[in-house]
C-alpha cells in the first residue's frame, strides 16, 4: 500500500475526473494509494477542506497556515490546537519559513512559525514543516521552540544533507516529492540515499510538482508511485519494500498514539 503523506485535495483540478471528487478518489485507490494526508495552508479554506474529506476514512487532515501569504487569518496557538483536536486531524501545518518567495522584513513569518510549534506542543500533534532558502532560521526556531518534543516531517525536502541530518537529530522525518525525479535533482537524490530507513516518507504535494513523466502538468495523489519507484531504485529496494517501510513510517508518525 502507498501513502501520499502530503497533498492538497481541495485544490486539485477535477476536470479529468468528470468534475467528480469521488471519481478522483476511486482512481487514486485503484493506483494502490491506501491513505492520503490532506494538508491545510490557510484557515479561510479549512472548513471546506474538512467538509470535502470528512466522510472518507482513508484521508487524514492537518491544520495550519502556510508561510508564504502574509494576508491570511493569523491564528493563536490555542485556536490551532483546538482545531487540531478534530478526530481526522493528525498534524499541525503546513508551517515553516520560505525566504525564496518572500522579501523584506520577514519577522511575521518567524512569529507565525513559532505559534504553530506552540500549537503542536499544546495538542501533542506532529508538525509538517515547509522550508525554502531559510535553513539556519528554520533549524534555530525549531530548537528554540522545542519542536523536538513533538517531532514531525520536513515536507517536500529540497535542502542539503547537513540540514536533513540536523532535522533528523531533532526527531523529524524527511519526505521527498516528485522533485526527486527531476534531472536537476542529482544532489537531492544523494540525500535520499542517506536518510535512515525508519525516517523516510514520500508525497506528491499535489496539485504541484508533478513527477517525470508528468512534469509541468497538474499533479495527483496517484503519482506518488513515481516517487516510490525512484527512491526504491536509489536505495536498492523493491517497490514493495519501499511501500511497506514508508507506510509503516507514516503510521508511526501520524496515526499511532504517542
Amino acid at each position: 500500500m502507498l501513502v501520499d503523506s502530503h497533498c492538497h485535495l481541495d485544490r486539485l483540478d477535477l476536470a479529468p475526473f468528470d468534475n467528480n471528487f469521488q471519481t478522483l478518489l476511486d482512481s487514486t485507490r485503484a493506483a494502490g494509494v491506501g491513505h492520503i494526508l490532506c494538508v491545510s495552508i490557510d484557515l479561510e479554506s479549512y472548513p471546506a477542506m474538512l467538509a470535502l474529506v470528512e466522510d472518507q476514512p482513508d484521508i487524514s487532515i492537518s491544520v495550519g497556515v502556510h508561510p508564504n501569504d502574509r494576508d491570511r487569518q493569523e491564528p493563536s496557538p490555542e485556536e490551532l490546537a483546538t482545531l487540531a483536536r478534530h478526530q481526522k486531524n493528525v498534524a499541525i501545518g503546513e508551517t515553516g519559513l520560505d525566504y525564496f518567495r518572500s522579501e523584506g522584513d520577514l519577522e511575521w513569518q518567524r512569529t507565525r512559525f513559532r505559534r504553530h510549534i506552540a500549537a503542536a506542543r499544546l495538542c501533542s500533534k506532529p508538525l509538517i514543516i515547509h522550508t525554502r532558502a531559510a535553513k539556519e532560521d528554520t533549524l534555530r526556531i525549531m530548537r528554540e521552540e522545542g519542536a523536538d518534543s513533538v517531532g514531525g516531517v520536513m515536507h517536500c525536502f529540497t535542502e542539503d544533507w547537513d540540514m536533513a541530518r540536523q532535522a533528523l537529530d531533532l526527531g523529524f522525518y524527511i519526505s521527498f516529492s516528485g522533485i526527486i525525479t527531476f534531472n536537476s535533482a542529482a544532489d537531492l537524490r544523494e540525500v535520499a540515499k542517506k536518510v535512515p530507513q525508519d525516517r523516510l516518507l514520500i508525497e506528491t504535494d499535489s496539485p504541484y510538482l508533478a513527477p517525470i513523466p508528468h512534469r509541468g502538468k497538474s499533479n495527483i495523489p496517484a503519482y506518488v508511485g513515481y516517487v516510490a519507484d525512484k527512491i526504491a531504485e536509489l536505495r536498492g529496494l523493491t517497490r514493495e519494500q519501499l511501500e511497506a517501510l514508508t507506510t509503516d513510517n507514516f503510521n508511526r508518525l501520524f496515526l499511532t498514539d504517542k
